[in-house]
């Protein structure tokens, strides 16, 4: 049983800060692997033809901000957006053999588990229907925005 303790604020403010700061690390050490921070900003510098076309053309100047190349779990993703919670992986030829796409299953289920949509966009659509691939990220972003808002 307890006894109503008196807990003056000052004491009460240090522990519940100490608290909020343990839980903070405690889940963003869980949200990402800080050894493939490194390897990520060297990808950053050197995308491949569709992710710069992608990034360049639409996502740097979108209106919500979008990171290139973040640390997600174990994964290093090509684009995520926080706000919409969203990752965007590009697939090039190399994905559409049936190794690589158990991998990319595997992949999109832990990314999944830390809270984010995972969409895959085939390169090919990047370079033949650009304007639908953006449209369908805008309305993606925008949906997932506003069910984040209500």
């Amino acid at each position: 049983m307890f006894i109503n303790a008196r807990i003056s604020n000052t004491n009460f403010s240090k522990h519940l800060e100490t608290a909020l700061r343990l839980w903070y690390n405690f889940i963003m050490r869980r949200k990402y692997n800080p050894d493939l921070t490194e390897l990520s900003r060297k990808l950053r510098s050197s995308l491949t033809k569709e992710e710069r076309k992608l990034w360049y053309d639409f996502l740097c100047r979108y209106p919500i901000r979008f990171k290139r190349q973040k640390v997600i779990d174990n994964y290093i993703t090509d684009f995520y957006c926080a706000d919409a919670a969203l990752v965007i992986e590009l697939d090039g030829g190399q994905h559409y053999d049936d190794a690589a796409m158990e991998r990319d299953k595997v992949r999109t289920s832990a990314l999944e588990s830390c809270g984010v949509t995972v969409i895959r966009i085939p390169n090919n659509d990047i370079n033949e229907r650009f304007a639908d691939v953006c449209a369908y990220i805008d309305m993606l972003v925008s949906e997932r925005i506003g069910k984040r808002g209500s």
